[in-house]
């Protein structure tokens, strides 16, 4: 948490109590991580700079300073400051004192389970290490299961280990307890030989009546008197121990202890420069992502555009040849409709003479075909519209498979970036993991665990993704080369229907007008039949026109050059 967290809006220098209260609620909460360890703390809201983790005192004149700093400074900074600063001096402050220490942890000598004045052990006496019992007057042989028998009799002293001893020159046993290492296992030596001597067993009671010690047991703790005796006994605590004062012990566990946190101390020194460092990385990674997804998104936004645009023009021109389709439909009905009406002229009218008659059946012959040709012409017109609006339907959908599939290979791409930044940010998380915990660190442990196998199956997802996508494209790019195979047989298709024999009657450039001829006509013939014969002329001249053999000039020669 930090400043990444915050919104961008600002406040005015007249909210900085307001907005300060709020900060400190929130530290108070624990949504800000201030304290890393006893002595070591951060600025939450200064996470960018070189300089992140500052001791008490430090901290706390940083604070200070930024928020009663200069006017230059905005105000959100200024109360998320001066709110550290309070929530170290009421909050912070106690532990700070325990920390620095105001209340001393009892110092190893001084660990010792306090005994009774009169029994308490000399600094000076000397004693076998580690803390030992020994138990003597043991009349008959012990056997294996003696060795539990005593630990379990003994049991509220909370002994490690029992050994027994048999000697065949005084045949007698004797058993060497073991205790714990510690101060709590030299306070349960100390009660083993007291309970002895409260019962007058112990070892001065054993020197007194070692001449006629009847049957019961004598015990206390081995001292250095007892590691140099000859026998079982000293022999034994010369193989397994060592002799030591109390203040020899008080002074090595304070050294080890020394060492062990001057050592921990350097671990934990390292490990926070190494997590400063994963830190200062991760936030680096970070604002690269933030760009990167913006880049992202400016990029999906104008291909956005792109697709629409590309709907749009499809969407017109296949608007402007349906109405290029229905133009020429109501020129070829206004045709037929012209035709129909000279027919039923033509029927009406009767010949003056017989080659009138023979010419009004050759109008009518030349009329039927003409239907004919219009019929067909309609027909083949019917043809070619349906072939283009089947054309028009086989673009859209092989435009909308074709964007399916562009999508398709965006959201395929879209999750192998994602994956690929979870693996990044998972490889992440499993370092900081690695360098936050010791080695003896359970939970730790089996959290890396888990997080580098989950990182094992985004990687096999990645690499399943990858292996779909090139799929996808050799399927795309086969259906692609497929479908420019069938255009371009439709398109000669096509061109082949609607050649010279099927365009009879549907006006191209090149094509005669037919006022001309009406005009001509209407001078020399009577007006029934001006009309018949215009259209008759412009029908031969159509057809003269469209034979390529056909050529209206004649050629003369003039004085040996030809005209």
């Amino acid at each position: 948490m930090g400043s990444s967290s915050e919104d961008d809006s600002e406040i005015s220098d007249s909210d900085i109590d307001s907005y300060k209260e709020k900060t400190y609620d929130e530290l108070k909460a624990g949504k800000y991580k201030v304290k890393i360890s006893n002595d070591i703390y951060r600025c939450p809201f200064c996470l960018g700079k070189k300089k992140q983790h500052h001791d008490y005192k430090g901290l706390l004149q940083h604070s200070s300073g930024v928020g009663k700093g200069s006017a230059s400074r905005r105000a959100k900074q200024k109360a998320n400051h001066l709110a550290l600063a309070k929530y170290m001096e009421t909050c912070l402050a106690m532990e700070t004192e325990v920390s620095l220490g105001k209340t001393n942890e009892p110092d190893p000598a001084k660990a010792i389970v306090a005994l009774e004045p009169d029994t308490k052990p000399e600094q000076e006496d000397i004693f076998v290490w580690p803390w030992t019992g020994i138990i003597v007057n043991i009349l008959t042989k012990p056997r294996d299961e003696d060795a539990d028998l005593i630990k379990r009799e003994f049991s509220k002293f909370n002994p490690v280990n029992v050994q027994t001893l048999w000697s065949r020159t005084d045949q007698k046993g004797y058993a060497i307890i073991d205790f714990y290492r510690d101060w709590a296992g030299f306070k349960d030596a100390i009660a083993f030989e007291k309970e002895f001597e409260s019962k007058r067993r112990g070892k001065k009671n054993w020197n007194d009546w070692k001449s006629d010690p009847g049957s019961r047991w004598y015990g206390w703790v081995a001292r250095a008197e007892d590691y140099h005796l000859e026998g079982k006994i000293g022999q034994h605590l010369r193989n397994n121990g060592e002799v030591k004062t109390i203040a020899d012990i008080v002074k090595e566990a304070a050294e080890k202890k020394q060492k062990k946190v001057a050592d921990l101390t350097s671990k934990i020194d390292a490990k926070n420069e190494h997590l400063n460092e994963m830190q200062s990385k991760y936030n680096t990674t970070s604002m690269s992502l933030d760009r990167l997804m913006e880049e992202k998104e400016k990029l999906q936004q104008n291909h956005n555009e792109e697709i629409k645009k590309l709907q749009r023009s499809a969407r017109e021109r296949t608007h402007r040849i349906l109405y290029e389709s229905e133009q020429l439909k109501r020129d070829l009905d206004s045709r037929r409709r012209d035709i129909d009406y000279w027919s039923k002229e033509l029927n009406k009218r009767e010949a003056f003479n017989e080659r009138q008659r023979r010419k009004l059946d050759e109008d009518m012959s030349k009329s039927v075909m003409k239907n004919n040709s219009l019929d067909m012409a309609s027909m083949e017109q019917k043809k070619a519209d349906e072939n283009v609006l089947r054309l028009i339907e086989d673009h859209k959908r092989e435009k909308e498979a074709a964007l399916n599939k562009i999508l398709l290979l965006e959201k395929k791409l879209d999750a192998k970036q994602k994956l690929e930044l979870e693996i990044e940010e998972m490889k992440g998380n499993l370092q900081v993991m690695k360098h936050m915990g010791g080695d003896d660190d359970q939970k730790i442990q089996e959290k890396m665990k888990e997080i580098d196998e989950e990182l094992k199956d985004k990687i096999e997802e990645m690499e399943g993704l990858e292996a779909l996508n090139q799929t996808l494209l050799v399927k795309e790019r086969k259906s692609n080369d497929e479908l420019q195979e069938a255009r371009k047989e439709l398109v000669s298709g096509l061109r082949d229907m609607l050649g010279v024999q099927t365009a009879i009657i549907v006006k191209g450039m090149g094509e005669l007008d037919d006022k001309p001829f009406q005009k001509v006509c209407k001078q020399r013939f009577p007006t029934k039949v001006a009309a018949i014969k215009a259209a008759e002329l412009c029908s031969m001249w159509q057809e003269h026109i469209r034979n390529p053999e056909w050529f209206p000039f004649k050629v003369v020669e003039e004085e040996g050059k030809t005209k």
